[in-house]
């Protein structure tokens, strides 16, 4: 696996976004977030290269 393509669990999308658990939902709910990817039952987390790229748009990469 390469770093862009690691997946990032909540915590951590949340600290290198600065959004709450709320607002990353509400935004992604929205279409404006990039979806989660299932990883078990009970676990997502988000692609680190799908991740960048909304940082990007964003200019805050």
């Amino acid at each position: 696996m390469t770093i862009e393509n690691r997946i990032y669990n909540r915590r951590e999308v949340e600290e290198m976004t600065g959004l709450s658990k709320s607002s990353l939902y509400r935004l992604m709910y929205a279409g404006d977030f990039p979806q989660t990817v299932r990883l078990s039952p009970r676990r997502v987390g988000w692609s680190g290269s799908a991740l960048r790229a909304w940082l990007a748009e964003r200019g805050a990469l």
